[in-house]
């Protein structure tokens, strides 16, 4: 499973995710796709972001059942407290 969060990012971006996630709330896609996919949407929202910003989790085998990459501007920041991930709101 992984859900990306787009914020302030351009249009065309959203609509290049919309092929392979669903888009339940404006900005907001879930999914369930491979790894290697996964890595790819990413570099291509990384890139495509301009002045936004991206945050995507997923689902993977650890202590807390999924990993978090944020990258860009976003309202939330990421904090790894003693190998665990939480969000920070400045």
């Amino acid at each position: 499973m992984v859900v990306i969060i787009l914020e302030s990012v351009p249009p065309t971006l959203r609509g290049e995710l919309t092929r392979w996630l669903i888009e339940p709330h404006p900005g907001t896609f879930v999914g369930k796709i491979s790894a290697m996919v996964r890595e790819r949407l990413w570099m291509k929202c990384c890139r495509a972001r301009r002045d936004g910003g991206v945050i995507m989790i997923w689902s993977t085998n650890n202590e807390q059942g999924y990993s978090m990459l944020m990258h860009g501007c976003t309202r939330r920041r990421l904090v790894d407290y003693e190998g665990l991930l939480l969000v920070c709101k400045p």
